[in-house]
């Protein structure tokens, strides 16, 4: 069977990714490199409705990087897709036009639903055979969340404009966050979970399944890495109770703390309180729903397979 060379590219609010990979007609997937840079491209976008200048000019620059990896790599096609923070800019024609000097692609701003459909291709595609479905992938970004249900294909799926950015832009001003920052943060995320609930039946979930930085980020934490490890968090099923104490301690930690933790990328250590705090209400939630409706759900998932890994399948053939 033969198999084509891709590179996918996820420009979300608060990184930009590279995945150069081999797939082929069936969906097999073989990787050749992965990067991922932290350009904040959503900085202050929930505020003015606007990229930064400053914000265009570091993912630019990583665009081109990528652009260089890519030629080196000699991939046949290329896909860029962007997501949250370019959905909401007004601006955004100055950041398509860049890309496309960089990389000779178009940009491809894509809705939550397609957002949600490709996270999940991406993560059950490891998930099935280990674990029973139900899934309910989680993928949460900087400015929004998505929230896919499903076994072998999608049967419902809702985005929330709630992420790690866009929650500590609104909410999470203090070092560390105060009491009433936290509580207003997690109300915010509690109606948008009220109202994603009438879309996506949580209770109908068997595996819970958490994808993207601030996810992979706790679970790091809950393993007790002192070095980021991504086969040991790749895959990782964790207690239930386990996570929400490493959301916890993520949510209430200063700065300085944040900023000593060796698993924690740099261009993290501002937004992962609000992520942990995001993480841990979609958790405690859909346990409730789950609970509610007779069942249990008693561990959690962590994949770093993602949005990232369906967008290279979708070059499949």
């Amino acid at each position: 069977m033969t198999s084509t060379r891709v590179a996918a590219i996820d420009c979300g609010t608060n990184s930009i990714r590279l995945l150069v990979a081999d797939v082929d007609s069936a969906g097999n997937l073989t990787e050749v490199d992965r990067r991922m840079e932290v350009v904040r491209l959503g900085q202050g976008v929930d505020r003015t409705g606007e990229l930064a200048p400053e914000a265009l000019e570091r993912t630019l620059a990583a665009t081109h990087r990528y652009a260089a990896a890519i030629d080196a790599a000699g991939a046949e096609r290329v896909r860029f897709v962007a997501t949250s923070a370019t959905r909401d800019a007004r601006n955004r024609d100055a950041f398509f036009d860049g890309v496309r000097a960089a990389l000779g692609a178009e940009v491809e701003v894509i809705s939550g639903g397609e957002e949600a459909q490709l996270s999940f291709r991406g993560a059950t595609g490891a998930v099935v055979g280990a674990h029973r479905g139900p899934y309910l992938v989680v993928d949460l970004g900087g400015g929004s969340t998505e929230l896919v249900l499903g076994t072998g294909s999608v049967d419902a799926s809702c985005s929330m404009d709630v992420g790690s950015v866009r929650m500590t832009e609104r909410h999470l001003r203090s070092d560390p966050p105060s009491s009433a920052e936290i509580e207003a943060a997690r109300a915010d995320v509690r109606a948008h979970l009220d109202d994603a609930a009438r879309v996506v039946p949580l209770a109908k979930t068997t595996t819970l399944v958490g994808l993207a930085g601030s996810i992979t980020t706790v679970t790091a934490h809950a393993l007790g890495l002192t070095e980021y490890r991504r086969d040991r968090v790749d895959q990782a099923e964790l207690p239930v109770e386990t996570v929400l104490a490493s959301c916890a301690a993520l949510v209430a930690a200063p700065r300085a703390e944040r900023t000593a933790m060796g698993f924690l990328h740099p261009g993290r250590v501002d937004v992962i309180a609000a992520g942990a705090l995001v993480w841990s209400e979609v958790i405690r939630r859909v346990v409730a729903d789950v609970a509610a409706a007779g069942g249990s759900l008693e561990t959690v998932v962590t994949s770093e397979r993602d949005i990232l890994d369906g967008i290279a399948l979708s070059m499949a053939g």
